[in-house]
């Protein structure tokens, strides 16, 4: 393994942490809860598309923002019910 493989492995991790990152932000997801989510997806696939992850890690990703979005509206429409 060279130099240059060694560098792109480490920022594919990181590109795949900062993702998991933004996935567990829960102040944004509540804040707006479409727009996280669509971002969620876009770089969900800008990790597949750069060969980052495969196409079942792909459609993991995509399942946990999805169950994001799911969580971030249940939470606002309880919060609505309580007032």
């Amino acid at each position: 393994m060279n130099s240059e493989t060694i560098g792109n492995v480490h920022l594919d991790s990181s590109a795949l942490k900062q993702w998991h990152g933004m996935l567990r932000n829960e102040v944004a997801l509540l804040a707006m809860p479409g727009a996280h989510h669509k971002t969620l997806l876009r770089q969900a696939h800008a990790l597949h598309q750069g060969r980052v992850i495969d196409v079942d890690e792909l459609g993991d990703l995509l399942e946990l923002a999805d169950a994001a979005l799911a969580y971030a509206v249940e939470s606002l429409l309880d919060l609505d019910a309580d007032e």
